[in-house]
């Protein structure tokens, strides 16, 4: 059940995910992943995208990297010098929103964790053409989107920003409350080969999936803003 780094989906008019892993914005998140983080320095970053999919901002602790296909001397403009905050702030992420053409899918928690060896804490089965809400809206942010069914919920894995994998569960409301979401998200990191890591998003205010990951084990690291095309908000 070892994730085994196949073929990513071709998808017209997109960058190839393998080519979005030598984008410096993939070499922070190699380095974030590996528990080295960049300077408190109070910097912003301005990237081009890493490909036509991906757009946003990431806050780090005292560093933000801006990630879009504009004008970096016009996003450092509407920044304040003095206010780590202003990046994800609402100001500057309306201004992107009208910059790109792009809506602001929510501001969540960023949180990553390592691979664990031996068997998933639930029993899996890959389904190998799943038709699920949360299955159909994840194939439009990631690649490779491989997932597994567990009784009262489901687990997915895919290549999401800058090629980094990404996990997202789902609890059938029957089950809720019972422990399986933070199951669900340890599997995920047994699904992952060795020297893996994986990210999750997750809404803040979304307080049940919070607890899930941190019990899983996951490490909050940062927030994100991902900017998406208004169909796929």
């Amino acid at each position: 059940m070892i994730l085994d780094g196949g073929p990513e989906a071709d998808i017209p008019g997109r960058v190839p995910v393998g080519d979005s892993l030598t984008h410096p914005l993939a070499e922070v998140l190699d380095g974030v992943g590996r528990g080295e983080y960049p300077d408190a320095d109070g910097s912003v970053r301005v990237l081009r995208q890493p490909n036509d999919r991906d757009c946003g901002v990431i806050a780090f602790t005292g560093h933000s990297v801006v990630f879009a296909d504009v004008d970096p001397a016009w996003a450092r403009g509407l920044l304040p010098g003095d206010d780590l905050s202003a990046p994800l702030n609402p100001p500057f992420l309306s201004a992107l929103e009208k910059r790109t053409g792009r809506s602001v899918n929510n501001v969540d928690m960023l949180v990553v964790a390592g691979p664990l060896a031996g068997p998933p804490p639930v029993s899996l089965t890959e389904l190998a053409d799943p038709d699920h809400p949360r299955v159909r809206r994840a194939v439009r942010h990631r690649d490779g989107v491989r997932v597994w069914r567990a009784e009262g919920g489901i687990v997915l894995l895919g290549r999401g920003v800058a090629g980094r994998w990404e996990i997202a569960v789902e609890v059938d409301p029957g089950y809720r409350g019972r422990g399986l979401g933070a199951r669900l998200a340890r599997a995920g990191r047994h699904l992952l080969g060795e020297g893996r890591v994986v990210w999750a998003q997750i809404a803040p205010g979304n307080a049940a999936s919070v607890r899930a990951f941190l019990s899983a084990g996951f490490t909050p690291v940062g927030a994100e803003a991902l900017l998406v095309p208004a169909a796929d908000v």
